[in-house]
């Protein structure tokens, strides 16, 4: 079964341009609306805008949202795997597994993650940029380390942790997704998902999975209600969407729209 094959949405807070207080309130918001998932990313600066405005870190946060909420799921889109270890990481996110896990139900934390691609975040935190080649493998060799150190650790995670991978390369990332994901997400049109699917079905024959499993995310549009777009993308096999919010009003006025049309595709 996939990680699930309900229509839902996830908005990502971009974590910039807003005071901390902000982003707090419209968290508390989106989960009192009804929506399946909240994310931030994972920059030290921010991507558009004045690139010097206000900005947080996004595990940190992914803490005080765990506790703050009691039913939405949560993480980052994505992680970036260049800048923690990967032991670490399991660890993070088997902490915040627990620290979200309430009333005697299981954690709420999706482990997104990626490669990496922002490379002022690289340059001014000191990594290595490498290309893109070098961080795709440094993310593959990263995975098997995660899914060990939860198989490891003490206490356990209180659930199997969903992985969600980003991207859509056809060697490297959709084999990672094969391998490793319960999500694949990416910003791939909806003419172009039967190719990257099928792609993907080929993968995972190669390590012995059914594509069935994976659930596919795709972005819906930011500036509007495309509705056509949508049901393209829920025909291609989408059942995880998801919209970008900015700060620092963080208006979910488009949130309410596309939560009335995840209602009526799901009956």
């Amino acid at each position: 079964m996939p990680y699930d094959d309900r229509v839902r949405l996830g908005v990502q807070l971009q974590p910039q341009h807003a005071p901390y207080p902000a982003i707090r309130d419209a968290v508390l918001r989106l989960e009192d609306l009804g929506a399946d998932l909240v994310f931030n990313w994972d920059h030290f600066f921010p991507l558009h805008g004045d690139r010097d405005g206000l900005h947080f870190e996004a595990w940190t946060m992914l803490g005080a949202w765990a506790e703050q909420t009691e039913r939405i799921e949560f993480g980052t889109l994505v992680n970036c795997n260049s800048y923690r270890n990967a032991d670490l990481q399991a660890d993070m996110a088997r902490t915040i597994d627990h620290i979200s896990a309430k009333g005697g139900q299981a954690g709420r934390f999706v482990f997104g993650t990626g490669a990496g691609w922002f490379e002022r975040d690289y340059d001014e935190y000191g990594y290595e940029f490498g290309t893109r080649g070098s961080r795709l493998n440094a993310l593959g060799a990263a995975l098997p380390r995660i899914e060990a150190r939860w198989a490891k650790l003490n206490p356990a995670p209180t659930r199997r942790i969903p992985v969600l991978i980003g991207g859509k390369g056809e060697q490297k990332t959709l084999r990672l997704v094969a391998k490793h994901a319960d999500i694949w997400h990416s910003f791939v049109a909806p003419d172009e998902l039967a190719h990257k699917l099928e792609v993907l079905r080929r993968w995972c024959d190669e390590v012995g999975r059914d594509v069935s499993e994976i659930t596919v995310s795709n972005e819906l549009d930011r500036h509007g209600v495309d509705l056509d777009h949508a049901d393209a993308l829920y025909d291609a096999g989408v059942r995880l969407f998801t919209i970008g919010v900015d700060g620092p009003d963080y208006d979910l006025a488009p949130v309410r729209r596309w939560l009335a049309w995840r209602d009526e595709r799901n009956g």
